[in-house]
């Protein structure tokens, strides 16, 4: 077999030419049998800076200036050379710039690091995983969402122990973890820590604000010279082992912080990898200013999510810091608060200097796909590198389409300079429904068109999605009762049959398939006979099978204008209410047919309010916005 073997060593030339503005200089693997080459060869792009898709790269292609470091490569990815057997192991503790348990004292957060043992003077790259639950999760109750909803009562109501390093006795086995086994051996420095307040790291847990993204930045602080960090008998240890090019990763709340912590912005953090992983807090637990449950989790909320992995010693020392979480979530009214804006990364996207490979599955229902479309979408705006692997599991990693192979070669590529031909592929791999893979420029698909689809109907009869306009019938309405104890899947079953807990809309059938890429909405006419309810908008795949719910979206009546602003509303009064669905990719098969079922109350997530809730829509004066790959011409085919 042919190899690629790299000795890396690059001098300060790298650093000096972004200054002069000469070419820059890139590692780049060259092919000899059985020969070590040291190789730095300038790339010669626009305006002699390397960029990506017309991007600058530098300060995301590591500078190793005065470093060494040993790696070699194989198929363009660096391949196992040093043994877990031998890596050097240590447990320490590092010291965070705040006091989330206000003890007097700085946190400090427990890491265990997983280096390879190399020889003196070679330094490597770090990937990094911080998690809340290294320690388990508590059972701790969580709120009784068979309740009554709020009304607000006018307009704008809205609120805002470780100890030295060690190496393994010889013939011991290692086991690093699946971080450490699979990416120790070739070449770089794994980090597992552990959140504030939880298993052996000090402070208390917050949910996703500052406190939490600061207490996780500090380890990339400490491996690029600018944090302290100690065995547990408090001897200082440096990070001289490290290059100090971090790339983070993990897989919901562990793929969360390092959403948070790009967006801060923070010197050393080249690249993030985050999977199925929260962009915005908020949007995991509200949608439109009603209060919804993460998929499986009724009734969790942010106070509760932070008792879970409250699994430090003295854990009481934390309750005033639950209490608080508990009074500024605001589960009475839902609105978008500073409490939220502190736990939104989105609107921090244009701090993010690492690139970042997004990762979801297409059928999340826990951290739910609103989370990496707007993530994606807020990257671009600010031209941050960017890659997308969208799957059709659920809350979970991918796997297959050489998973493993493309996270090696994106940290390969950003932690070690090489030059692979990552970035050189389309910026997006989908997964479709039959489990084949394609990979696209971007998403959405290209040629998708926002397409407006008309409803019609006639008492609570089952009603048409139409493309073209109808006639406005303003007299002509439907109702819905609301009964929160029926289940969607059963209120989007026979759509032929009345029911009156539910209306159903659906298109002809299909005369061939039609592709939906991106972030349904919705758009209803109706009045409510009370001041307060829940509405509920589910997208339906109708066909000779089971009905397949494709998305699904809620809003709370009173967020008429704003998420961040609930106004109170006059019962029996027609009002315009608009709200998004989850963004989704689907392919419609022909013969099918394309349903949207309007009803109240969400079983699974939202408040259960007691039934009978009256919902009168107006049809011919409604629609729903459907991101169509092609527009109205994918319906005609």
């Amino acid at each position: 077999m042919r190899k690629k073997i790299l000795n890396v060593s690059l001098c300060s030339v790298l650093s000096l030419s972004l200054v002069a503005g000469v070419d820059a200089w890139t590692v780049k693997a060259e092919t000899r049998q059985n020969q070590t080459v040291t190789t730095a060869l300038a790339s010669n792009t626009k305006g002699g800076l390397l960029e990506w898709n017309g991007i600058p790269l530098n300060g995301l292609i590591p500078e190793t200036a005065s470093e060494t470091t040993k790696i070699e490569l194989e198929n363009g990815m660096t391949k196992p050379i040093y043994s877990t057997d031998e890596a050097i192991i240590e447990n320490l503790f590092v010291e965070t710039e705040i006091d989330s348990d206000r003890d007097g004292k700085r946190d400090r957060v427990s890491i265990k690091v997983y280096r390879p043992k190399t020889e003196p003077g070679i330094k490597v790259p770090v990937i990094y995983e911080m998690s809340p639950y290294r320690s388990g999760i508590l059972d701790v109750p969580v709120f009784n969402v068979d309740v009554d909803l709020i009304p607000v009562m006018h307009p704008g109501n809205g609120n805002g122990r470780g100890g030295k390093p060690f190496a393994l006795a010889e013939g011991q086995a290692a086991n690093l973890g699946s971080l450490g086994n699979y990416y120790v051996p070739r070449g770089y420095g794994v980090i597992l820590a552990e959140s504030i307040g939880t298993g052996k790291s000090e402070g208390c847990p917050t949910t996703g604000d500052d406190r939490e993204i600061l207490g996780t930045k500090a380890v990339i602080d400490w491996l690029n010279g600018r944090a302290k960090a100690f065995t547990g008998d408090g001897k200082e240890v440096s990070a001289d082992w490290s290059t100090g090019n971090v790339g983070m990763t993990g897989t919901s709340y562990n793929g969360t912080l390092p959403n948070a912590v790009a967006a801060t912005g923070v010197d050393g953090l080249k690249t993030i990898i985050p999977v199925a992983a929260i962009s915005s807090w908020y949007d995991y637990y509200r949608a439109n200013g009603a209060v919804i449950a993460p998929g499986g989790y009724q009734g969790e909320d942010t106070d509760n999510m932070a008792e879970a992995v409250l699994t430090r010693n003295n854990p009481q020392v934390c309750k005033d810091v639950i209490a608080e979480l508990k009074a500024a979530q605001d589960r009475e009214t839902g609105d978008y608060s500073e409490f939220w804006a502190d736990r939104d990364y989105v609107k921090d996207a244009k701090k993010v200097k690492a690139s970042v490979l997004v990762v979801h599955g297409l059928n999340d229902w826990n951290v739910k796909t609103k989370q990496f479309a707007q993530w994606w979408e807020a990257l671009g705006e600010n031209n941050v590198p960017r890659k997308l692997w969208l799957h059709q599991g659920g809350h979970s990693s991918p796997s297959g389409n050489n998973w493993p192979q493309t996270q090696n070669k994106w940290f390969d590529f950003y932690l070690y300079g090489i030059e692979n031909g990552i970035m050189n592929e389309p910026a997006v791999d989908i997964q479709r429904e039959d489990k084949t893979w394609s990979k696209e420029a971007n998403w959405p698909a290209p040629g998708t068109v926002a397409t407006r689809l008309h409803l019609t109907g006639t008492g609570n009869d089952l009603g048409a999605l139409q493309l073209n306009p109808v006639p406005n019938k303003p007299h002509n309405t439907q109702t819905v009762i609301d009964d929160p104890l029926k289940k969607a899947n059963t209120l989007i079953a026979n759509p032929e049959l009345i029911s009156s807990n539910r209306l159903a809309y659906l298109t002809p059938n299909l005369t061939g398939e039609v592709r939906l890429s991106g972030t349904p909405k919705v758009n209803i006419r109706a009045s409510i006979d009370r001041p307060v309810a829940n509405l509920t908008a589910i997208l339906v795949d109708y066909s000779s099978s089971n009905p397949v719910i494709v998305s699904r979206g809620w809003v709370d009546p009173q967020n008429l204008h704003s998420a961040g602003r609930s106004e109170s509303l006059v019962p029996g009064r027609d009002y315009t209410f608009e709200w998004d669905m989850q963004p989704k990719d689907y392919v419609f098969k022909e013969g099918h047919r394309i349903g949207v079922v309007l009803i109240a109350s969400d079983y699974d997530y939202t408040i259960r309010t007691k039934a009978g809730t009256k919902i009168t829509v107006t049809p011919t004066r409604s629609e729903i916005i459907l991101p169509i790959v092609g527009g109205s011409n994918a319906f005609s085919q």
